[in-house]
């Protein structure tokens, strides 16, 4: 996979931090060893503004500005564990936000995309992952509700921002035997759902926890509702 070579620091307590929440991730559930590694790899506390770097390990999710949230570590986790990738696996990630996310996918495959609606964080989080050295992942401003066409079909699409329901182009885009992961439901809270294509028009949707996102932008998500 990438290797995270940051040049700002990441200190030994930093890596001790890290332990310890894939140690408490375990204890909430999360079982894929693949992923565990993954938000043991991942120093949050980069994505985060040096005066905040206190909170970069807890289990919280964290304003990054424009309106947008860094998700907490499990949910990132859990997200990540139901798509079940593999490390042959393209991705499709759906609101790059600050690039935590992207960057844990990172460490789980070397083919992921991004999409960020808003210009302002594409720019940001492009700035992080650089800084990173998570520069395998191939990024792009526009409406991650309408996909990324010219890089389907994908084995994963994540969408991490809460949806009015499955956006159409979304599905059409996964690969016979791809996964869906998005929250869908009202602006204050969402069910995790996954959807698996199983043949050209036939989709497998399962139900899990309830959570709370951000709003999904564009024509797919409630910029259309």
């Amino acid at each position: 996979m990438n290797q995270l070579t940051p040049p700002l620091p990441d200190t030994y307590r930093h890596q001790g931090q890290r332990r310890a929440l894939a140690r408490e991730l375990r204890q909430r559930g999360i079982h894929d060893e693949r992923v565990l590694a993954a938000m043991a790899a991942v120093p949050r506390h980069l994505f985060f503004d040096p005066a905040f770097e206190n909170h970069a390990y807890q289990e919280k999710a964290f304003p990054i500005g424009e309106g947008q949230t860094i998700s907490q570590p499990y949910t990132v986790a859990y997200q990540s564990q139901l798509l079940k990738i593999q490390p042959s696996h393209r991705i499709l990630e759906i609101g790059t936000g600050s690039g935590y996310q992207c960057a844990v996918l990172l460490q789980l495959t070397d083919d992921v995309y991004s999409m960020e609606y808003n210009p302002v964080l594409f720019a940001r989080s492009r700035q992080h992952l650089a800084a990173l050295g998570a520069t395998r992942a191939e990024l792009h401003c526009g409406d991650g509700s309408l996909g990324w066409p010219a890089a389907a079909p994908y084995d994963g699409i994540l969408v991490t921002a809460g949806s009015p329901g499955l956006p159409p182009a979304l599905l059409r885009q996964l690969r016979i035997g791809g996964r869906l992961v998005i929250p869908v439901g009202d602006a204050s809270t969402q069910r995790m759902v996954r959807v698996t294509r199983e043949g050209p028009d036939a989709f497998v949707r399962e139900e899990f926890d309830t959570f709370r996102f951000v709003p999904l932008r564009g024509a797919g998500g409630w910029d259309n509702q």
